[in-house]
């Protein structure tokens, strides 16, 4: 296969890929603060994604895929306010397993991934744009 088409397909997985890794953080933001319905329930738990390579023998070339969506399993973190609706009978409530600076600091690094692949898709569409001016010229 031409390795300008095969790193327009890798590009694309990748683009794919951080796209996904972007949604997961946003869930996960977004339920930072939620708690359970019930007095004591468990609340939001933290997503996770898991990328692996996977050789793709028509392109010859390794692709990205999510491997597995997840669910971090750490320890939720209580906090004392009695007259939430989630509230035990300490007049604890359980708060998701989610630290806003690391989800800040993932969706900084997925965007820049998303980025670069971006900009891998721009320059191998203009060196496949220029190839073809060549061979128009050529003739």
């Amino acid at each position: 296969m031409d390795p300008l088409v095969a790193s327009l397909k890798v590009a694309a997985s990748g683009l794919e890929a951080q796209s996904t890794r972007i949604r997961i953080v946003s869930e996960n933001l977004a339920n930072a603060r939620s708690t359970g319905d019930t007095p004591g329930a468990d609340p939001y738990r933290r997503k996770t994604i898991t990328f692996a390579a996977e050789l793709d023998r028509q392109v010859g070339a390794s692709l990205v895929e999510i491997e597995r969506l997840g669910e971090d399993e750490g320890d939720f973190t209580a906090e004392f306010d009695p007259g939430n609706p989630a509230a035990d009978d300490k007049g604890m409530v359980k708060l998701p397993n989610v630290n806003p600076l690391v989800e800040m600091a993932d969706m900084r690094e997925a965007n820049r991934s998303y980025e670069a692949n971006l900009q891998s898709i721009r320059q191998s569409r203009d060196l496949i744009s220029a190839t073809i001016d060549l061979l128009r010229a050529s003739q």
